[in-house]
């Protein structure tokens, strides 16, 4: 299989992506410049951290007009799998692919740390080598990851099972403590944490493997 690695003027963590795939797990990668259009041959697709096109106007405002964004909609649409890590995520709700938003951190301080996080696999697909509860630690190094949802939203998401992951102490704000979302077929996934900076124990713990490691499966 091979990973498509969307790369935005802007983006800092596409080869940290392709550094955790096919460095540790031995997964093809092939990178997918904003422009582009063509996503043959790709099983699985991600939309990595940075800054997409400066963060202006907001994060991943303007990275929803991208082309290369409309064939991830389509492709996500035709159950393909698409993970997006920190400005991904924030991507990912300004397309619509999954609900809320991402605001300031309720310290208007940038985060930058080891967080623990609880999850819930539920239907998802790139959670499956989790258990439901399990504690794992993924790094946090954002500034606006701070999820916002209605109540009545956040109840429904909760209800379908789409809440995989929680903080276990909260480090930004985000409403119930929402960490990672799917959407509601459990083939898109968006988490602030980096599960890519997880893959080497030298470095950051070995937790996010089972997330990357999900592709082989």
């Amino acid at each position: 299989m091979t990973l498509g690695v969307v790369v935005f003027p802007g983006s800092n963590c596409d080869r940290d992506v392709r550094w955790a795939a096919e460095g540790c797990l031995g997964i093809p990668t092939r990178f997918l410049w904003h422009e582009e259009r063509d996503l043959s041959g790709l099983e699985a697709v991600v939309i990595p951290g940075g800054f997409s096109y400066g963060d202006y106007l907001r994060c991943g405002a303007i990275a929803r007009f991208a082309p290369v964004l409309q064939e991830v909609v389509a492709f996500a649409e035709r159950g393909g799998r698409v993970l997006g890590i920190c400005n991904g995520f924030q991507v990912l709700t300004e397309l619509g692919l999954l609900p809320g938003a991402l605001t300031r951190n309720h310290n208007l301080h940038f985060l930058c740390e080891p967080t623990d996080l609880v999850v819930q696999p539920g239907r998802c697909s790139w959670l499956q080598g989790y258990g439901a509860g399990e504690v794992v630690t993924f790094p946090i190094a954002h500034g606006e990851g701070r999820y916002q949802a209605q109540a009545e939203q956040l109840r429904q998401l909760d209800d379908n099972g789409q809440v995989v992951l929680r903080y276990r102490r909260n480090p930004n704000g985000s409403v119930g403590d929402v960490a990672g979302l799917s959407n509601a077929a459990g083939n898109v996934l968006g988490l602030m944490p980096h599960p890519e900076r997880a893959c080497d124990a030298a470095t950051g713990g070995i937790d996010g493997q089972r997330l990357l490691a999900s592709l082989l499966g």
